[in-house]
Formats: C-alpha cells, sequence, structure tokens
C-alpha cells in the first residue's frame, strides 16, 4: 500500500452519539446482513459525512434531521473510508443516518469473523466472532472507529435458535424471527459510552459455568461443547479479581456481568472487550489431567490482564494509539500484583523479572528499539508497537514507579486517575498528574524520560572503603547492544536502591540519580562485605560492577545469601554486558558455575535462556558438544534433587522447575535424561501409563531431539488423538527439535496444513528454528510460501513473530544481506521494524563469535 499520503484522523463535524445496529451472519455463506440507526450531532454544516468502513458493502444511506435527505456513497478503500454525500447541507444539531450494508465473514481473525470448531460429534461447523483491536469494528459496521470517538451502542444480533448469541451486554429481549422461525433475534442492553474497538459479538455453540463475585456480579465463563469444567479455574481467577481490581481502584467494576469466552480461531492470546473477553483456548481452559503449571499460571495471569482493562483502557481510553502502551504496560503490571493476590504461591514477582524486564531490557538495548510513546499515524503503524516495549518495558517502568512511590500513594493517584476521567480518553500526561498529585514527587518530569527516549542507562559502579562506609561512584550512559558509546542527550532520572550483605533483602539506601555521575556513601559497611545495586532487581537498567565489586558477589550466589531477584538480575545484566562486548564471555561462563546450588525456579529458567542464547551461537563452532558437556554438568545437581517424579505436597514452582530442568538436560543430551524418557514416552504411547501433564513437554523434546521417524509419527498420532488444544500445542511446538532434514521437513509442511490452526502455524515454524539447519530450512521454507504466509497474517503481529523467529538467531553478515534484501523485494509495511531489529541481531551474533569463539573454546575444551 503506498503510504506517501498524509494520514488524517476523522473529521469532528459530525460525531456519533448512539449506534443501534442489527447484524445477522450466514454461518454457511460466510456474510452477514446488517443495518444501523446512528444518531449523530453535527457541529459544522457539511455536505458530506465521512467515517471508516472496510470490506463493506453500503447498500443505501439516509440522512434524517430537519428534512430526510437520501445519500450517495463513495470509498477511499485505502484510508478504509466511506464518503456520504448528500444534495443538501446537513445543518448543525441532532439527526439520524440510517445505514443498511453487507460484509464477509473474513477467516482472518480479524473484524467479524468466522471461527472453526469442531462439535463433540466430530462434525465440523462455525462460529461468527470478533475482533475489533485495533482498527477493525469498521469490517463489521460502518463507524467513527477512533477510540476517542465514544458512543453508546444498542445491539441486535440474529442467529441460529440453537446457537449462544452473545455481546457486552446481558440480553433484555429473545424472540423467533418472524421470518423464519429457526433463527431468534437477540437485543441487548445499551452500552456504557464506550470506543468502537472494545465492542464484541460472538454466535455459536458453548458450554457455560457461572457465578457471582463478593458484589453480586455475575460472572461466565464459556467453553467448547462438552467441555464447561475446563473453565472452572478461570471462573475462579475472575471471581476472586473482579473484587481484588474494585478495591484496589477503589471504584466498582461498571458492568452488569462479566462473561469470559474461548474462541478457536484467535489471534492475540485474548483481547479485553467490555463485559465479554475473548481468549485463545489455550489462555482461558484448565484441565486439571492435561494442563501444566506453566500453562494453568499462564492462564491466571491472561484473566488478570484482561479484566485490568475493564477499568484501565475500557472505563479510561487513550486518546489515541500513540498512548497504547500505557494500556498494555499498566495491564502487564497489574496482572501480576492480581495474580500475587490471588496465588502468593507462584511468587510471580520474580518471574517478571525473567518474563517481562529480560525481554524488554533485550530489546531495547538495540539501535532499531524505540521510545515507549511512539507517534502512530496510519492504522497499519500500530501492529508495529504491539511489542515487548509498549508491554513489558511499559510494565517494568510502571513496577519501578510504584516502587518508587510506594504502593499507598499509587493506588490514591489511580483512584484520581480513574475518577477524573471516567468514560473519557487520556494522554499519558494524565496519569503522571494524578500519581504526582497523590504522592508529592517529580512523577512527571522522571517518568517524561521513560517514555519519549529509546533505551535504558547501564550504570558503571566502582566503590572504595572510607574507613565504617562504602563510598560508591555511579555512572550513567545508554546501554546499546553493540557496546558503542551512544552519544551525548542521553540521560535519565531514576531512582537507585542499594543493599548490602548485612540486610540483603531492603535497600540500606534509595537515591534518585538524575545526572551523569553521583556518589552514594552507605555507612556501616565493613570492608569484606558485599553491596549490591539495583535491590530486587527493580530498575530499568543494567549494571556494570568493578571486579573487585564482582569478586565479593560471587560467594553470595554461592550460598544463596543473596535473594533470588538479585542472584537473577546479577546473572542477566552478565549475558548481557558480554553480549555487548563489555565483558568477556569466558568471565561470565565462570560467574555462572557459581549458581551449581541454585534451586529457585525463576533464577534458573533466566539463566537457562541466558546459556541457550550462548548455545545458539556455539552450534556454529565446533566448540558446541563441549559447551553441552559444560551445561549438563552445571544442571547435573539440580536435575537430581528435582528428579522425575512429583514430591508429596511439592510446590507450583518445583513443578515448573522440574520441566524446565529436564527439558535441558533432554536438549543437551544427557543419557540417563534420554533413557528414561523413551521408556516413559513408550509407556505413554502404549497407554500402560499415561505422563502427567508436567512431564509431557521435557518427555516429547526429549524424545524427538534424540529420535527417528518413528518417534515423530507417534507424536503426531498422539497430535490427532489430542482433544485439549493445549495438548496440540505442546506436541506442534516440539516437532522442530529433530536434527534430521526430512523430518525438520515434514514439521514445516505440517505447520500450514489443515491440521494446524492458522494461529499456530507461527510457532510451529519457530519450533524448527532451534538447530543450524532448522534455521536454514525453517528460512528457505518461509521465503518459498512467502506469499501464502503474508496473505494470511498480513497487518498482524503474527507476521511480526514470524519474521523475528525465522531470522533473528543467523550469525553471518551475509545473512543479514541476504534478510535486507528479500524485505526489499517483498515489504511488510507492519513488521518493518521487526525486520531491522532481525538484521541487527545478525550482526551482534556474527560480531559476538569474531570477539569471543577462541576464547570460549579453549575454556571449554580445559573443562572437559
Amino acid at each position: 500500500m503506498p503510504q506517501n499520503k498524509k494520514f488524517e484522523r476523522l473529521p469532528k463535524d459530525v460525531t456519533p452519539v448512539n449506534y443501534k445496529i442489527r447484524l445477522q451472519p450466514d454461518l454457511t455463506a460466510f456474510t452477514f446482513a446488517g443495518s444501523e440507526e446512528i444518531e449523530v450531532e453535527v457541529k459544522n454544516a457539511v455536505k458530506t459525512i465521512k467515517l471508516n468502513c472496510d470490506e463493506i458493502e453500503i447498500k443505501d444511506a439516509v440522512f434524517k434531521g430537519s428534512s430526510e435527505l437520501k445519500g450517495d456513497i463513495s470509498y477511499d478503500k485505502e484510508e478504509e473510508l466511506a464518503l456520504i454525500s448528500f444534495p443538501a447541507e446537513l445543518k448543525p444539531g441532532k439527526g439520524v443516518l440510517q445505514l443498511s450494508f453487507t460484509g464477509q465473514l473474513n477467516d482472518k481473525m480479524k473484524g467479524f469473523y468466522r471461527s472453526k470448531y469442531t462439535t463433540p460429534d466430530g462434525k465440523e461447523r462455525f462460529a461468527a466472532v470478533t475482533q475489533f483491536e485495533a482498527t477493525d469494528a469498521r469490517r463489521a459496521f460502518p463507524c467513527w472507529d477512533e477510540p476517542a470517538i465514544k458512543a453508546t451502542f444498542d445491539v441486535t444480533l440474529v442467529g441460529p435458535k440453537d446457537r449462544v448469541i452473545l455481546s457486552n451486554m446481558p440480553v433484555t429481549t429473545e424472540t423467533a424471527l418472524e421470518s423464519d422461525a429457526n433463527q431468534k433475534v437477540v437485543t441487548f442492553q445499551r452500552t456504557p459510552i464506550m470506543s468502537t474497538y472494545l465492542l464484541a459479538f460472538v454466535v455459536g455453540e458453548f458450554d457455560y459455568l457461572e457465578d457471582k463475585d463478593s458484589d453480586g456480579v455475575l460472572v461466565r465463563v464459556f467453553t467448547p461443547t462438552g467441555k464447561k469444567e475446563q473453565g472452572r479455574f478461570a471462573l475462579e481467577v475472575a471471581v476472586k479479581t473482579l473484587p481484588f481490581y474494585k478495591d484496589y481502584f477503589g471504584i466498582a467494576y461498571p458492568l452488569p456481568k462479566m462473561d469470559l469466552i474461548a474462541i478457536a480461531d484467535f489471534s492475540a492470546g485474548a483481547m479485553e472487550n467490555w463485559g465479554l473477553v475473548t481468549y485463545r483456548e489455550t489462555a482461558l481452559l484448565v484441565d486439571p489431567k492435561n494442563t501444566s503449571a506453566r500453562v494453568k499460571q499462564w492462564v491466571a495471569l491472561v484473566v488478570g490482564h484482561e479484566l485490568a482493562h475493564q477499568w484501565f483502557g475500557n472505563l479510561v481510553t487513550m486518546e489515541w494509539w500513540t498512548h497504547l502502551w500505557l494500556n498494555e504496560g499498566f495491564a502487564s503490571w497489574i496482572e501480576y500484583l492480581c495474580v500475587d493476590h490471588c496465588f502468593p504461591e507462584y511468587d510471580v514477582w520474580t518471574q517478571f523479572i525473567n518474563s517481562d524486564l529480560g525481554r524488554a531490557l533485550e530489546l531495547d538495548a538495540l539501535d532499531n528499539s524505540h521510545p515507549i510513546e511512539v507517534e502512530v499515524g496510519r492504522p497499519s503503524e500500530v501492529d508495529e508497537i504491539f511489542d515487548a516495549i509498549s508491554y513489558s518495558k511499559g510494565a517494568s517502568v510502571i513496577r519501578m514507579l510504584h516502587d518508587y512511590i510506594g504502593d499507598a500513594d499509587f493506588r490514591k493517584g489511580m483512584n484520581l486517575y480513574l475518577n477524573r476521567h471516567k468514560f473519557k480518553n487520556t494522554l499519558t500526561e494524565d496519569l503522571w498528574k494524578a500519581l504526582e498529585e497523590a504522592s508529592g514527587k517529580p512523577v512527571g518530569t522522571m517518568m517524561g524520560t521513560w517514555t519519549s527516549q529509546k533505551g535504558f542507562p547501564v550504570l558503571k559502579v566502582s566503590q572504595k572503603q572510607d574507613g565504617s562506609s562504602r563510598v560508591l561512584t555511579v555512572e550513567q550512559q545508554k546501554f546499546c547492544a553493540d557496546g558503542k558509546a551512544a552519544g551525548d542527550g542521553y540521560m535519565w532520572i531514576l531512582p537507585v536502591s542499594v543493599s548490602t550483605s548485612s540486610c540483603p533483602d531492603k535497600p540500606a539506601k534509595t537515591v534518585l540519580v538524575d545526572k551523569a555521575s553521583t556518589t552514594i556513601t552507605i555507612d556501616n559497611v565493613k570492608p569484606e562485605e558485599w553491596v549490591k545495586v539495583n535491590t530486587g532487581t527493580v530498575g530499568v537498567f543494567r549494571v556494570q560492577y568493578s571486579p573487585d565489586m564482582l569478586d565479593l558477589l560471587i560467594p553470595a550466589i554461592k550460598n544463596k545469601s543473596l535473594p533470588p531477584k538479585d542472584r537473577l538480575g546479577l546473572q542477566n545484566d552478565l549475558y548481557a554486558l558480554a553480549r555487548a562486548g563489555c565483558c568477556s564471555a569466558v568471565d561470565v561462563l565462570k560467574v555462572t558455575e557459581a549458581y551449581v546450588n541454585e534451586d529457585d525456579f525463576t533464577v534458573w529458567s533466566d539463566l537457562s535462556t541466558s546459556m541457550s542464547s550462548v548455545a545458539v551461537l556455539l552450534q556454529y563452532t565446533e566448540a558446541y558438544p563441549q559447551y553441552k558437556a559444560y551445561a549438563r554438568k552445571l544442571f547435573s545437581t539440580i536435575a537430581a534433587s528435582v528428579g522425575w517424579d512429583p514430591k508429596p505436597n511439592e510446590g507450583h514452582l518445583m513443578t515448573m522447575l522440574r520441566d524446565l530442568v529436564l527439558t535441558r538436560m533432554g536438549r543437551y543430551g544427557d543419557e540417563p535424561t534420554v533413557a528414561e524418557a523413551r521408556k516413559r514416552f513408550e509407556d505413554h504411547v502404549k497407554g500402560t501409563k499415561a505422563l502427567p501433564a508436567d512431564l509431557r513437554g521435557p518427555v516429547y523434546v526429549t524424545v524427538l531431539t534424540n529420535g527417528d521417524a518413528k518417534v515423530f509419527d507417534q507424536l503426531l498420532e498422539l497430535y490427532d488423538k489430542a482433544d485439549m488444544q493445549e495438548e496440540k500445542v505442546r506436541i506442534s511446538r516440539s516437532l522442530g527439535v529433530t536434527d534430521k532434514k526430512e523430518l525438520i521437513q515434514r514439521a514445516l509442511e505440517f505447520a500450514l496444513s489443515d491440521k494446524v490452526r492458522s494461529q499456530d502455524s507461527v510457532f510451529v515454524i519457530a519450533g524448527v528454528t532451534g538447530s543450524v539447519l532448522g534455521r536454514d530450512m525453517a528460512w528457505k521454507f518461509v521465503k518459498e510460501n512467502w506469499k501464502k504466509l503474508y496473505e494470511r497474517y498480513e497487518g498482524g503481529f503474527l507476521l511480526s513473530r514470524l519474521v523475528k523467529s525465522t531470522t533473528e538467531n543467523f550469525a553471518s553478515n551475509d545473512k543479514v544481506a541476504e534478510v535486507r534484501s528479500f524485505f526489499k523485494e517483498n515489504p511488510v509495511p507492519a513488521a518493518e521494524r521487526t525486520v531491522e531489529q532481525s538484521c541487527e541481531n545478525i550482526a551482534l551474533n556474527a560480531r559476538w563469535l569474531e570477539r569471543e569463539e577462541a576464547a570460549v573454546t579453549a575454556y571449554l575444551k580445559n573443562k572437559a
């Protein structure tokens, strides 16, 4: 699409007050018929009404004001607009725009679309469902499809009488359709004032469970037919979560009901439509026999995230997509607060450092990153910012701010913000203003340095002993993934906390650093005691210690007197510094050995991610077999400790640790692990002893990494038999771990077969990229099937995911040129930034190999 035309938002001459919408989907022809009466306010006299419309044909348009006028309809397809021109001017005042139209129930997982499912007796059917964020309500009905143009909605849906029909609000009436007794007409209560992207319609077959929360709000979880018990866990979480947010925000949930529904074909994880939240099946359904601890925790977090949006996003909405990060970053932070409240045993705040802060820092160190807040113009630019910066960095800076101003003032500020702006739209600055009023701290000035510039600082810390005090010198500069100086002009205002070995769990001192170099004095620290900067790894920055400071910390890793969040943050920083060439990879491997007694799931999780990124690079060298031996040795103590079978009353985190450790030992070829996995897999396939859900991932990966075509076929058979989407996802994502060329090819072809849902294909292809051969084959496969893949995912973030996963782990400058030239010939407007980030990562990988290969190889040979 040519993007040279300047994008313009809709004119405000005519704005909607209320939409009366009636839609009738045809579930066999995959079309829908619609009509709407839009009550509008004409602010300035105009002859043409301009509104959003995409892939919809408007049959006729009539404006009823002081007189009745019939409109002529034309379209600007490129700008997704309908222009309705009238023979005379519309005078200022109220009026009604009546439209009738038809549209397509597409198979692109956006707008009003069809979703394929199988009934319990094996019949294939379709549901009609919606996904409107960011700009696809215009595919379901002509509308002013911008977040700031809010209105109320009266929805009527017509569908088969034996189907479940849902929208945002409760049903008011349900009657038979006069012209066809097999169809019913369902009308819903009027919605509050809201944005178009939060509207939702569903027509399909579902079962449900229901309960009321402590405030009497009706909560229902809709599942595929015959699977309502799989909605029980999400229902329990939702019933606890709504009152938690009501108390936290100081505002009652604004709608009379809260529905959560599992949709078969769904591109995102979930979508926060007001009062009717849609989910992928894997993000909502939990089956005690087939669901792993990791997926159960994921369901809790996604439910927490979407329900937070009911206030933060739906009640108060960003004014334009530029402020998307505020919606998503905030919800990504508070989902952890909520799950920590519901399930303290999950220790999710430690996991946050790994899953959110770590991801954000990795992406944000790239030159091709972007500020948290990005000026967004046309709709195609919105998809590009649904990334780890908007979500994970956004959540990380909010966590840092919350820690700095304290929970009580943060809640007070949130309440002020939500009450002041409810049913309206806001800019980022509105939130800072409310939090600043509540806390009396310089929130706006501080946070401006985090939202308006890309990247984050590295703090270079050195120390000297001054009597009984330790004096730290802290210098901040922008951290760059390539280790180069970023030049002047970068400066952050950041709270820096310091803990000591005499009190490791809380800061001895916190200082607001706002210049390039600062000294911090900590009293009563003996010369042999360690000090740790960034207590609890709350700050959004890296720390580079002087060698003497690091030496004092290593014993504290080994004996675990340094708390888990700090052990995790320390190694995460070291691996990033080594990747950037700020310290040697060999020195980092030496520090890694101090983790030999580690028993914390999240620390291991992060460490194993760091080690895997080194493994990916060493696959291009002769040292890879020695590296696998090095990794097996490091994991061997914890592997022996967790074993294969759960201990009585063991916790959630121990279960997740077992999954992680056995998967790694299997991938790195530990013979006893491989033998045990084979034995258990055989029992599982024969039906003599089923594998518990938490062992399936590690066993499938281990037997296939070390297996042949027979194992591959056995897994495909299990896939076909699986009734639960989670199990299908688990199997399909592990098919690519094989090292056999013909099996890798089969896995790739399977990804695009009818057996794999469109939303999952990208992840099946990504599963192949863990080896050098797999990576080359996946990239070749993507290029050969590019037309098909592009058409399927155009303009959605799954396309960015595909580009990233199949390119970023190459490690030669030739590949940079190859990737660039392919995407020059095949432009991807919604993933341009992703292509650049991938090319930058490939170049960084090549540089790391050039710099570190000889020293790392020699070190590993000596260890062998």
